[in-house]
């Protein structure tokens, strides 16, 4: 045992190898020979997993395809979330999931269900390649190891997973099927009038087809055969689900590439790295994940999740309801839009804001400054078109988050002016950097007395505050934004008289008045914004797409899939200094010449086409990586539509009418809760709209584990040391005889309080890792580490193994006497609750219900001859899913030729679980006097009569008949005096 255990640890150690568990003495005895210590357990588990593999025994059959097999109606599919395999190891924390989802799979298997489980590997990511930049290493060899690596101790762990169904994102069969599904998403259009006006993906071919027969009429109104190729691909491509567009994008040049908007920290930093982040205009691949966004959120409610997951994917979708809003310019034919979820407090815009980047900026841009402007509104330029340009700038170096979180509120005044169209007022058009073109139309119509965020800019530049809604009784100032009846907004000029309404009649007659008079219209709007799907990187799946000498992508047909990454000499994009803004991305595919310019018929022949050097990012092979856990080594399709209704259909009969199919329970953390989730349902609804699958989700039920996590400890700089060297001396802790802070964290390598699960393998075997870990808390909450409290599961091994085989003697300790009534009502007690405590998912409780039973044998049995067969082996079967390794041990020794795990588990008889005799406490004036035992059958006169005949409840009364005498079933007696 190495020294990284600490004091703890070494504790642990002196009662496995020389120390007598209970011995209070520090003495020592010689270890009996078959006692279950750490060597054996290695012993044992490493034995039984080549068996297990040898016999295929979590091999779960298909109905079709090379894993056909007898399959049993009753199936059961149990998934974890994809693992990036990290070079550093697992330590114990990581674990925790997996641990939890074979205990559950193993219970279901044992009841005769078909259980998949596996595991793969999202293994394309961002740290592979960062290190071939830095060393040149191929970033495939980096994985591959790193798989190997991981591969190795959840082996360790004695996992139930079908080893056959394995697969890692970055395997090239596998990244075939994701670029053809790509290509199926780039082939699709959203056609918002199916599936009963909720919409549904339908193939290009059949919008050209509408486009071709004038069913569908062209922007413009010419027949489609007038058309150019070009123009035929830019309408085309306005509907397609993945589509180029020229859009901002957030450019880190610390990391060579572009990321999403979700991988931005608050501070305008990479996710990964913390490099700065800037805006840049780039024409990147799209997925249109906002057509989906109705079915994405009302869809939730067809979900077994957490709330508030679901809460957190309805908010990250944002839909609003509100109105679209037209506001003529002065002196232009243009005009302004923009979308309000409050059109009731129109009366109170006073200025309105378009986003930097807006296209209308350069049109309505004054050529001047009108007389007498506002110093503040200039920014100190000499023109309107100086001071955005500057503006524009400065915006540019800002993240989304970072203007949305600025609390400092700038912009500039175009010199352009606006129409209210309810009141007719002359209101001035700024930009500013706190509104997005992410979201809405990219325009705002100011309403300072009801918006904070407006109300701080108008008190910054001097604008005017009107307020609509009256405010409650007592109001300081500011922006009101509580409830009230309108006020100041009446125009009967118009016909408009909102004064006195409330929130929702204000909105609906405002609405009805814009629609009426051609100002605008009610509408929907949502903060989702459509997925940036490119990374200019070079590990990654490159997109089956290329462009021939017109520029418009051209997807390549099936046959030509997949399309390999290429060899390169050098991994990096071009080289960039972190916090160069005017940088800009250069993919290390566009070094690779030889295989970016390709000449390839296409159906009209040899011609000369350069391909897309850009990859996808990394959610793409997690978005369908379920799909081929059911189907691995299928070359044909993605997945046999057989094998993905038996796994993943809908089960109505069993989950109800509404039942949208998917995995069967999906076992994760709750940091995967918007994006992952997010992307995976929008991929898969688009593949069951095109008709590829019959599930339309595919995760039907969701559970989120907590954490494990673990004190950490700092000298006196502050500095982390490691928490497996600090000892604890009389309340204090010490490292290298310095006393030291300690401190609680997340387990991780930063704070240096990691525990390896290799380490407590070696120490205590790994179903005493597997006992302690589910032992520990409920599965969802987050728990902390102690080192020293893995010997007591341990103990618990130790005795049940005690139980079963003589350690002197290694001969069973096994009788065929019957038990008496009590131990078959506390096995039957015990087995009732530890089903339903494993079909819960509650394990430590399960845990503690089979420590009590196995204490209650000991203690009965310990110095007999033996201990019954008839309680033994229902106890072994119990423990099974938790601890697999020694159950299947135990169970071979008690004369069983064939593995536990797929045999019965213990049913409890109900005849056991009926209390033959109650006992009441008898409360006197609410206090309890006694208590009596009645039969269980007892009615509540005779329960009534056994109290009051009670000697002390009769000295109570001393001679008195009560006032009243209540009796709550099953519960107590109460005597009224």
């Amino acid at each position: 045992m190495t020294r990284a255990l600490g004091r703890e640890g070494r504790e642990g150690r002196d009662t496995m190898s020389g120390q007598a568990e209970g011995s209070t003495t520090g003495g020592t005895e010689e270890v009996p020979q078959f006692r279950y210590t750490a060597d054996t357990a290695a012993e044992i588990e490493q034995r039984w997993q080549r068996r297990w593999e040898e016999r295929g025994t979590f091999h779960a059959p298909n109905p079709a395809g090379s894993l056909k097999g007898d399959v049993p109606a009753d199936k059961l599919f149990v998934q974890d979330m994809f693992p990036y395999p990290s070079g550093s190891g697992l330590h114990v924390g990581h674990p925790l999931g997996y641990i939890g989802t074979d205990v559950y799979a193993r219970y279901h298997r044992m009841l005769g269900r078909n259980v998949l489980h596996t595991m793969g590997f999202d293994s394309f990511g961002l740290p592979a390649e960062q290190y071939a930049v830095q060393t040149g290493t191929h970033p495939r060899t980096t994985t591959e190891a790193n798989i190997e690596r991981f591969l190795g101790q959840i082996r360790r762990l004695g996992l139930g997973h079908d080893e056959r169904r394995r697969i890692a994102t970055t395997d090239v069969e596998f990244y075939r099927w994701t670029q053809w599904i790509f290509l199926q998403i780039f082939n699709a259009w959203y056609d918002t009038e199916a599936n009963g006006g909720k919409g549904r993906a339908r193939p290009i071919s059949e919008l050209v087809e509408q486009f071709v027969t004038g069913e569908r009429a062209t922007p413009d109104g010419r027949p489609w055969a007038e058309l150019t190729r070009a123009e035929h691909a830019e309408i085309i491509d306005s509907y397609r689900l993945a589509y180029l567009s020229e859009a901002p994008v957030n450019w880190a040049p610390g990391l060579g590439t572009v990321v999403a908007n979700e991988e931005v920290t608050a501070d305008g930093l990479t996710e990964r790295g913390n490099f700065p982040v800037f805006r840049r205009n780039l024409k990147q691949w799209m997925m249109r994940i906002t057509a989906y966004a109705d079915r994405l959120v009302d869809d939730l409610d067809r979900l077994d999740w957490p709330d508030k997951v679901k809460t957190m994917q309805r908010n990250w979708i944002g839909r609003s309801q509100g109105a679209n809003v037209v506001f003529p310019l002065d002196g232009s034919a243009h005009h302004i839009e923009v979308f309000t979820t409050r059109p009731d407090t129109l009366f109170g815009v006073t200025y309105m804001v378009l986003a930097p980047e807006h296209p209308l900026v350069d049109e309505l841009t004054a050529t001047e400054w009108p007389a007498k402007v506002d110093d503040r509104w200039t920014g100190g330029a000499a023109t309107p078109a100086e001071a955005v340009a500057q503006y524009r700038r400065a915006a540019s170096m800002k993240s989304d988050l970072d203007r949305q979180e600025n609390k400092e509120k700038t912009g500039v005044f175009t010199g352009a002016w606006a129409t209210n169209p309810v009141n007719g007022a002359q209101i001035p058009v700024f930009i500013a950097d706190y509104v997005l073109m992410g979201y809405g139309t990219g325009a705002i119509m100011a309403v300072p007395g009801e918006d904070a965020r407006d109300f701080e800019f108008a008190e910054v530049f001097g604008l005017p505050i009107v307020r609509t809604v009256q405010p409650s009784e007592g109001f300081e100032g500011g922006a009101y934004t509580g409830e009230g009846p309108r006020i100041n907004s009446a125009n009967p000029e118009v016909g408009l008289d909102l004064n006195g309404l409330g929130l929702a009649d204000a909105k609906k007659t405002v609405t009805a008045w814009l629609e009426d008079h051609g100002h605008g219209r009610g509408t929907v709007q949502y903060k989702l914004r459509d997925w940036l799907f490119a990374r200019q990187r070079y590990w990654g799946e490159p997109f089956p797409v290329v462009y021939g000498e017109d520029g418009v992508p051209l997807g390549l047909p099936g046959d030509q899939l997949p399309v390999e990454l290429p060899e390169v000499e050098d991994y990096s994009p071009r080289t960039f200094e972190p916090e160069d803004a005017d940088s800009r991305p250069e993919p290390p595919l566009a070094k690779a010449t030889d295989w970016a310019e390709v000449e390839l018929d296409l159906g009209d022949g040899l011609k000369r086409y350069h391909r897309d050097t850009n990859v996808m990012p990394q959610w793409a092979g997690s978005c369908w990586y379920q799909l081929r856990y059911i189907d691995p080594d299928n070359s044909e399709r993605f997945v046999e539509p057989a094998n993905e209704r038996y796994w993943m259909g809908k089960h109505p009969e069993l989950h109800g009418a509404n039942d949208p199919g998917g995995v069967d329970l999906y076992v994760g953390g709750v940091e995967h809760a918007v994006l992952h989730l997010l992307y995976s349902r929008f991929w898969h609804k688009v593949l069951h709209d095109l008709g590829y699958l019959e599930s339309e989700e595919p995760y039907r039920r969701l559970y989120n584990q907590g954490y494990i996590q673990a004190y950490a400890f700092t000298d006196s700089r502050g500095v982390y040391v490691p928490a497996d060297e600090v000892e604890e001396r009389d309340g204090k802790f010490f490292h290298n005889s310095e006393e030291v802070n300690r401190e609680y964290g997340k387990m991780g390598k930063s704070l240096k309080n990691s525990v390896s699960p290799d380490e407590m393998a070696d120490a205590y075997g790994v179903d005493t890792l597997r006992l302690y870990e589910m032992s520990m808390g409920p599965l969802d909450a987050s728990r902390p580490w102690v080192t020293k409290d893995v010997v007591g599961s341990h103990r618990f091994l130790q005795r049940l193994w005690r139980n079963v085989v003589d350690e002197h003697t290694g001969e069973l300790r096994i009788t065929d006497e019957q038990p008496d009534v009590e131990m078959l009502r506390a096995l039957h007690k015990t087995i009732a609750g530890v089903r339903e405590d494993y079909a819960e998912l509650r394990f430590n409780t399960a845990v503690a219900k089979l420590i009590e039973f196995n204490n209650r044998i000991t203690k009965t049995y310990s110095s007999a001859a033996g201990t019954p067969r008839s309680v033994v082996e229902p106890l072994v079967l119990m423990v099974s899913p938790l601890t697999p390794h020694l159950a299947e041990e135990l169970w071979a020794r008690l004369g069983h030729e064939e593995s536990l795990a797929h045999g019965s588990f213990p049913v409890a008889d109900e005849q056991y679980l009926v209390e033959d005799t109650l006992e009441y406490p008898i409360q006197v004036n609410g206090k309890v006097r006694s208590r009596v035992v009645v039969p269980a059958s007892a009615d509540q006169d005779a329960v009534k009569a056994s109290a009051l005949a009670d000697e002390k409840i009769v000295a109570a009364l001393d001679g008195k008949d009560p006032r009243k005498v209540i009796v709550v079933p099953g519960r107590l007696v109460n005597v009224v005096a």
